[in-house]
Protein backbone atom coordinates (compact mmCIF):
# COMPACT_ATOMS: atom_id res chain seq x y z
CA UNK A 1 0.00 0.00 0.00
CA UNK A 2 1.17 3.05 -0.94
CA UNK A 3 0.84 6.90 0.40
CA UNK A 4 -0.68 7.75 -2.92
CA UNK A 5 -3.23 5.43 -2.49
CA UNK A 6 -4.26 7.10 1.08
CA UNK A 7 -4.32 10.41 -0.80
CA UNK A 8 -6.58 9.00 -3.23
CA UNK A 9 -9.60 7.72 -0.95
CA UNK A 10 -9.57 10.52 1.49
CA UNK A 11 -9.65 12.85 -1.83
CA UNK A 12 -12.75 10.71 -2.72
CA UNK A 13 -14.40 10.27 0.47
CA UNK A 14 -14.27 13.67 1.35
CA UNK A 15 -15.56 14.98 -2.13
CA UNK A 16 -18.41 12.29 -1.99
CA UNK A 17 -17.30 11.66 -5.98
CA UNK A 18 -14.64 10.28 -7.74
CA UNK A 19 -15.02 12.56 -11.04
CA UNK A 20 -14.80 15.30 -8.54
CA UNK A 21 -12.04 14.26 -6.59
CA UNK A 22 -10.03 13.56 -9.99
CA UNK A 23 -10.33 16.79 -11.60
CA UNK A 24 -10.61 19.20 -8.98
CA UNK A 25 -8.16 17.60 -5.93
CA UNK A 26 -5.85 15.17 -7.73
CA UNK A 27 -5.61 16.14 -11.08
CA UNK A 28 -6.15 12.72 -12.92
CA UNK A 29 -8.18 10.87 -14.86
CA UNK A 30 -11.43 9.14 -13.38
CA UNK A 31 -10.87 5.98 -14.94
CA UNK A 32 -7.43 5.61 -13.86
CA UNK A 33 -8.46 6.73 -10.22
CA UNK A 34 -11.38 4.34 -10.58
CA UNK A 35 -8.76 1.74 -11.18
CA UNK A 36 -6.11 2.74 -7.94
CA UNK A 37 -9.17 2.66 -5.24
CA UNK A 38 -10.12 -0.91 -6.77
CA UNK A 39 -6.56 -2.25 -5.80
CA UNK A 40 -7.06 -0.41 -2.48
CA UNK A 41 -9.79 -2.11 -1.62
CA UNK A 42 -8.49 -5.57 -2.56
CA UNK A 43 -5.50 -4.98 -0.81
CA UNK A 44 -7.45 -3.81 2.60
CA UNK A 45 -9.62 -6.85 1.87
CA UNK A 46 -13.05 -5.52 2.17
CA UNK A 47 -15.36 -2.82 0.43
CA UNK A 48 -14.63 0.58 1.39
CA UNK A 49 -17.12 2.80 -0.96
CA UNK A 50 -20.44 2.47 -2.13
CA UNK A 51 -21.14 3.76 -5.49
CA UNK A 52 -24.59 5.21 -6.68
CA UNK A 53 -26.19 7.61 -8.64
CA UNK A 54 -25.32 10.23 -6.89
CA UNK A 55 -21.65 9.14 -6.31
CA UNK A 56 -20.29 7.42 -3.41
CA UNK A 57 -20.92 6.85 -0.10
CA UNK A 58 -18.45 5.45 3.03
CA UNK A 59 -18.81 1.80 4.31
CA UNK A 60 -18.29 0.91 7.73
CA UNK A 61 -15.33 -0.26 6.75
CA UNK A 62 -14.84 3.16 4.76
CA UNK A 63 -15.40 5.28 7.96
CA UNK A 64 -13.11 3.04 10.12
CA UNK A 65 -10.03 3.50 7.43
CA UNK A 66 -10.48 6.92 6.54
CA UNK A 67 -9.91 8.42 9.94
CA UNK A 68 -6.73 6.04 10.09
CA UNK A 69 -5.58 7.18 6.76
CA UNK A 70 -5.97 11.13 7.80
CA UNK A 71 -3.74 10.34 10.39
CA UNK A 72 -1.07 8.37 8.35
CA UNK A 73 -1.16 11.35 5.81
CA UNK A 74 -0.44 13.59 8.90
CA UNK A 75 2.58 11.18 10.06
CA UNK A 76 4.12 11.68 6.65
CA UNK A 77 3.54 15.41 6.05
CA UNK A 78 5.23 15.80 9.84
CA UNK A 79 7.82 13.26 8.65
CA UNK A 80 8.88 15.15 5.78
CA UNK A 81 8.81 18.60 7.29
CA UNK A 82 10.68 17.29 10.40
CA UNK A 83 13.79 16.29 7.70
CA UNK A 84 13.65 19.26 6.01
CA UNK A 85 14.39 20.97 9.81
CA UNK A 86 16.97 18.96 10.23
CA UNK A 87 18.28 19.66 7.15
CA UNK A 88 18.49 23.44 7.02
CA UNK A 89 20.38 24.89 10.10
CA UNK A 90 18.05 26.93 12.39
CA UNK A 91 18.21 30.48 12.22
CA UNK A 92 19.32 32.80 15.08
CA UNK A 93 16.39 34.38 16.65
CA UNK A 94 16.74 38.27 17.47
CA UNK A 95 14.31 40.00 18.92
CA UNK A 96 13.90 44.11 19.25
CA UNK A 97 11.61 45.81 21.29
CA UNK A 98 10.02 49.61 21.11
CA UNK A 99 8.95 51.61 23.12
CA UNK A 100 5.41 52.02 22.61
CA UNK A 101 4.65 54.53 19.53
CA UNK A 102 8.42 54.41 18.50
CA UNK A 103 8.34 51.72 16.30
CA UNK A 104 7.51 54.24 13.40
CA UNK A 105 10.75 56.08 13.77
CA UNK A 106 12.96 53.37 14.90
CA UNK A 107 12.18 50.46 13.22
CA UNK A 108 13.43 51.73 9.44
CA UNK A 109 17.04 52.45 10.30
CA UNK A 110 17.41 49.24 12.38
CA UNK A 111 16.54 47.22 9.35
CA UNK A 112 18.81 49.22 7.35
CA UNK A 113 21.64 48.42 9.57
CA UNK A 114 20.83 44.64 9.83
CA UNK A 115 20.33 44.13 6.12
CA UNK A 116 22.94 42.24 5.11
CA UNK A 117 21.73 39.99 9.02
CA UNK A 118 18.21 40.01 8.17
CA UNK A 119 18.43 36.85 5.92
CA UNK A 120 20.37 35.20 8.42
CA UNK A 121 17.84 36.02 11.29
CA UNK A 122 14.22 35.12 12.58
CA UNK A 123 13.55 38.70 12.92
CA UNK A 124 11.08 39.60 15.53
CA UNK A 125 9.47 43.04 16.67
CA UNK A 126 7.67 43.80 20.02
CA UNK A 127 6.25 46.87 21.38
CA UNK A 128 5.67 47.71 25.21
CA UNK A 129 5.96 50.32 27.64
CA UNK A 130 9.06 51.87 28.91
CA UNK A 131 9.77 49.86 32.19
CA UNK A 132 8.20 46.53 30.76
CA UNK A 133 10.53 46.48 28.06
CA UNK A 134 13.60 46.94 30.38
CA UNK A 135 12.11 44.33 31.91
CA UNK A 136 11.92 42.03 29.20
CA UNK A 137 15.24 43.26 28.44
CA UNK A 138 16.23 41.92 31.69
CA UNK A 139 14.97 38.51 31.08
CA UNK A 140 16.87 38.11 28.07
CA UNK A 141 13.49 37.86 26.16
CA UNK A 142 14.44 40.92 23.85
CA UNK A 143 17.95 41.48 22.47
CA UNK A 144 17.67 45.48 21.98
CA UNK A 145 15.45 47.52 22.79
CA UNK A 146 14.75 51.27 22.15
CA UNK A 147 13.50 52.63 25.61
CA UNK A 148 14.33 55.15 28.65
CA UNK A 149 17.00 54.57 30.12
CA UNK A 150 15.44 52.27 33.27
CA UNK A 151 17.84 50.98 35.46
CA UNK A 152 18.21 47.12 35.51
CA UNK A 153 21.24 44.86 36.63
CA UNK A 154 22.87 43.74 33.90
CA UNK A 155 21.47 46.39 31.46
CA UNK A 156 23.57 48.93 28.98
CA UNK A 157 22.40 51.78 27.29
CA UNK A 158 23.61 53.92 24.71
CA UNK A 159 21.44 57.34 24.30
CA UNK A 160 20.59 57.53 20.40
CA UNK A 161 18.05 60.86 20.91
CA UNK A 162 16.98 63.82 23.32
CA UNK A 163 13.21 64.00 22.93
CA UNK A 164 11.37 67.15 23.76
CA UNK A 165 8.56 67.41 26.26
CA UNK A 166 5.30 68.80 25.03
CA UNK A 167 2.28 70.61 27.05
CA UNK A 168 -0.51 68.52 26.56
CA UNK A 169 -3.56 69.91 26.41
CA UNK A 170 -7.20 69.93 25.45
CA UNK A 171 -8.07 71.99 22.14
CA UNK A 172 -10.36 74.48 24.14
CA UNK A 173 -7.58 75.20 26.89
CA UNK A 174 -6.73 79.07 27.11
CA UNK A 175 -3.19 78.03 26.78
CA UNK A 176 -3.68 76.24 23.15
CA UNK A 177 -3.83 79.45 21.00
CA UNK A 178 -0.49 80.23 21.95
CA UNK A 179 2.64 78.58 20.14
CA UNK A 180 5.08 77.77 22.93
CA UNK A 181 4.09 77.91 26.59
CA UNK A 182 6.05 79.76 28.92
CA UNK A 183 7.11 77.45 31.76
CA UNK A 184 5.49 79.61 34.85
CA UNK A 185 2.08 79.31 32.90
CA UNK A 186 1.91 75.56 34.32
CA UNK A 187 1.13 76.99 37.39
CA UNK A 188 -2.19 76.58 39.09
CA UNK A 189 -3.30 74.71 35.93
CA UNK A 190 -5.00 71.30 36.90
CA UNK A 191 -1.83 69.11 36.43
CA UNK A 192 -1.75 65.61 35.69
CA UNK A 193 1.14 64.04 37.05
CA UNK A 194 3.02 60.70 37.08
CA UNK A 195 2.58 56.98 38.98
CA UNK A 196 5.06 55.02 40.04
CA UNK A 197 5.40 53.36 36.09
CA UNK A 198 7.05 55.65 33.88
CA UNK A 199 9.22 57.07 36.80
CA UNK A 200 11.69 58.10 34.33
CA UNK A 201 9.21 60.91 32.94
CA UNK A 202 8.32 61.46 35.93
CA UNK A 203 11.53 62.46 37.33
CA UNK A 204 12.43 64.44 34.48
CA UNK A 205 9.72 66.78 34.84
CA UNK A 206 9.88 67.44 38.31
CA UNK A 207 13.18 68.43 37.32
CA UNK A 208 12.34 70.69 34.88
CA UNK A 209 9.42 72.18 36.87
CA UNK A 210 12.17 72.77 40.30
CA UNK A 211 14.70 74.44 37.97
CA UNK A 212 11.96 77.09 36.61
CA UNK A 213 10.39 77.32 40.25
CA UNK A 214 6.87 76.07 39.38
CA UNK A 215 5.14 74.14 41.94
CA UNK A 216 2.16 71.87 40.74
CA UNK A 217 0.03 69.50 42.91
CA UNK A 218 -0.98 67.05 40.42
CA UNK A 219 -4.99 65.93 41.32
CA UNK A 220 -4.83 62.87 38.94
CA UNK A 221 -1.83 60.55 37.99
CA UNK A 222 -1.59 58.64 34.43
CA UNK A 223 0.68 55.29 34.06
CA UNK A 224 0.66 55.54 30.18
CA UNK A 225 0.42 58.33 27.49
CA UNK A 226 -3.17 56.28 26.46
CA UNK A 227 -4.19 56.99 30.46
CA UNK A 228 -2.59 60.48 30.30
CA UNK A 229 -4.66 61.51 26.90
CA UNK A 230 -7.66 60.02 28.94
CA UNK A 231 -7.48 62.34 31.73
CA UNK A 232 -6.77 65.60 29.15
CA UNK A 233 -9.72 65.32 27.72
CA UNK A 234 -12.14 63.89 31.14
CA UNK A 235 -10.51 66.27 33.25
CA UNK A 236 -9.72 69.31 31.29
CA UNK A 237 -6.27 69.29 32.77
CA UNK A 238 -2.98 69.05 30.68
CA UNK A 239 0.44 67.37 31.48
CA UNK A 240 3.90 66.87 29.94
CA UNK A 241 4.52 64.06 27.76
CA UNK A 242 7.30 63.01 25.00
CA UNK A 243 7.32 64.45 21.37
CA UNK A 244 6.57 61.08 20.24
CA UNK A 245 2.77 60.98 21.10
CA UNK A 246 1.96 64.28 18.60
CA UNK A 247 1.07 62.23 16.21
CA UNK A 248 -1.51 59.86 18.09
CA UNK A 249 -3.10 63.28 19.16
CA UNK A 250 -7.12 62.81 18.78
CA UNK A 251 -8.59 66.44 17.87
CA UNK A 252 -10.01 67.30 21.04
CA UNK A 253 -5.79 67.13 22.13
CA UNK A 254 -3.28 69.30 21.08
CA UNK A 255 0.54 69.60 22.07
CA UNK A 256 3.07 72.63 22.67
CA UNK A 257 6.08 73.16 23.13
CA UNK A 258 7.55 75.18 26.01
CA UNK A 259 9.85 78.78 25.39
CA UNK A 260 13.50 78.43 26.05
CA UNK A 261 15.79 75.39 26.54
CA UNK A 262 13.30 72.55 25.28
CA UNK A 263 13.31 69.60 28.49
CA UNK A 264 14.33 66.49 26.82
CA UNK A 265 14.35 62.51 28.04
CA UNK A 266 16.27 60.43 26.34
CA UNK A 267 15.83 57.47 24.21
CA UNK A 268 18.30 54.34 24.29
CA UNK A 269 19.20 51.76 22.47
CA UNK A 270 19.43 49.11 26.04
CA UNK A 271 20.69 45.58 26.01
CA UNK A 272 22.11 43.07 28.42
CA UNK A 273 26.00 43.41 28.81
CA UNK A 274 26.01 39.45 28.31
CA UNK A 275 24.24 39.46 25.43
CA UNK A 276 27.54 38.21 22.46
CA UNK A 277 24.67 37.67 19.39
CA UNK A 278 26.40 39.19 15.67
CA UNK A 279 23.84 41.45 15.43
CA UNK A 280 23.42 42.96 18.60
CA UNK A 281 27.08 43.84 17.83
CA UNK A 282 26.31 45.22 14.31
CA UNK A 283 23.59 47.59 15.90
CA UNK A 284 26.02 48.45 18.27
CA UNK A 285 28.99 49.15 15.71
CA UNK A 286 26.28 51.35 13.96
CA UNK A 287 25.17 53.55 16.46
CA UNK A 288 25.85 57.12 14.32
CA UNK A 289 23.98 55.79 11.75
CA UNK A 290 21.37 54.84 13.40
CA UNK A 291 20.85 57.96 15.59
CA UNK A 292 19.89 59.48 12.21
CA UNK A 293 16.28 58.10 11.67
CA UNK A 294 15.69 59.53 15.34
CA UNK A 295 12.12 60.40 17.11
CA UNK A 296 10.06 62.77 14.64
CA UNK A 297 10.12 65.26 18.09
CA UNK A 298 13.62 65.51 17.95
CA UNK A 299 14.21 65.71 14.22
CA UNK A 300 11.49 68.34 13.87
CA UNK A 301 13.33 71.74 13.73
Amino acid sequence: MELRHLRYFVAVAEEGNVTTAALRRLHTAQPSLSRQLKDLEEEVGADLLIRNARGVELTPAGVAFLEQARLALSHAAEAVAAARRAARPPKESFTVGFLTGQEVDWLPGITEVLRDELPKLEFKVTSLQSPALADALQRGEVDAGILRVEPRPDLRYEVVAQEPLLVIMPSGHRLASQGEIDPSDLAGETFIGYSDVPHVLRDAVAVYLAKHGVAIHPRYKLDDYGTGLTLVTSTGGITLLPAYVEPLLPWSVVGRRLKGVQPTIDIALGYRADNSSPALGTLLANLTQLKVWGPRGARRK
